[in-house]
């Protein structure tokens, strides 16, 4: 048998340590990019001197963010160490450097005018952002059992870090996520009936529950209009709703709200994060909900409330 590619070795190893899609398609990126910026030679060919011409190239040239010469830096490690079978020292690298930025945080006001300028599956989405502070792929990754509505939570399954939390599910939006879902159920019914109505289950979940993928609990709570053909089976289903969707949802409300903020959908979480401390909830609460592993992460939103007229009285007004 012929010897793998080095991308398929790299993928290889990528999936048999547990890492996302994601994560996965950056890596693979940042080889390509490696490769090519030495001419196209092999990295077992090169070294320490190579990779901190590259990563040195992306500081000064590309001018790139601190977390990408992270990023660029973490993929080429782990394609040395785990695929190539060598340990990197003595890397010289001209760091970038990291900004200090607080997070854009909007009023209630302006969440609301956000919210009332969105409509049906992307405004209830948008609510979880703002509500249950909710990443963007978290909120589109939602699948029906994450749901407990008696107990007002969410389960979070392989959130960054690949860790599971519990945060709030909003009172104000169980009576429209219930219809939404009753929606959703009636199209996986007529799925079912047509012969499709499967998802693609975490980890090895197909192999040991065979039939689970058709399974109520187990679709999404934002599937996709359309069908999917999975590339892997052939089979039909419906993936979760593509991320760019509420992207472009968020972007035109905020345009027609006239909010000249620099507002994303991790806005809302900034906001939700934000909102609960000027609420008095403390910190190792918000710092649990967010899903932070250090609560100095969270502390950025303190410094937040000390700004401004939330925290400072102007001498203009003394006058």
């Amino acid at each position: 048998m012929p010897e793998p590619r080095l991308l398929d070795r790299m993928r290889a190893a990528l999936r048999a340590r547990h890492y996302s899609e994601r994560t996965e398609a950056a890596y693979c990126l940042w080889v390509k990019r490696f490769v090519r910026f030495h001419g196209m030679r092999h990295p077992a060919e090169l070294g320490e001197a190579e990779i901190n011409a590259f990563l040195t190239h992306l500081a000064i040239e590309g001018r790139v963010s601190v977390s990408t010469q992270n990023q660029a830096l973490a993929a080429l490690l782990f394609l040395y160490r785990h695929v190539l079978g060598r340990e990197m020292g003595g890397l010289d690298i001209v760091r970038a450097r990291r900004p200090v930025r607080l997070p854009v945080v909007m009023t209630r006001d302006e969440v609301r005018a956000v919210l009332e300028r969105m409509h049906g599956r992307e405004r209830l989405m948008a609510s979880l952002l703002y509500g249950s502070g909710l990443r963007l792929m978290e909120c589109v990754q939602l699948r029906v059992l994450d749901l407990d509505f008696e107990r007002g939570e969410i389960a979070v399954r392989n959130g960054k870090g690949d860790k599971d939390r519990v945060t709030v599910l909003p009172a104000a939006v169980r009576a429209p996520l219930s219809r939404h879902l009753r929606e959703v159920k009636r199209i996986h019914e007529a799925d079912l009936a047509a012969g499709w109505g499967q998802v693609p289950l975490p980890g090895a979940l197909d192999r040991k529950y065979p039939n689970a993928s058709a399974e109520w609990r187990w679709q999404w709570v934002f599937p996709q209009t359309h069908r999917w053909r999975d590339p892997a089976t052939g089979r039909q289903g419906r993936h979760h709703v593509d991320p760019s969707i509420l992207q472009r949802a968020v972007r035109r409300a905020v345009l027609e709200a006239g909010i000249t903020k620099h507002v994303g959908c991790h806005t809302f979480r900034h906001s939700f994060a934000t909102h609960l401390l000027e609420s008095g909830y403390d910190i190792r609460t918000i710092q649990e909900l967010l899903g932070h592993k250090d609560v100095k992460t969270t502390m950025i939103y303190t410094h937040v409330l000390r700004m401004g007229a939330g925290g400072v009285r102007s001498p203009m007004d003394a006058l």
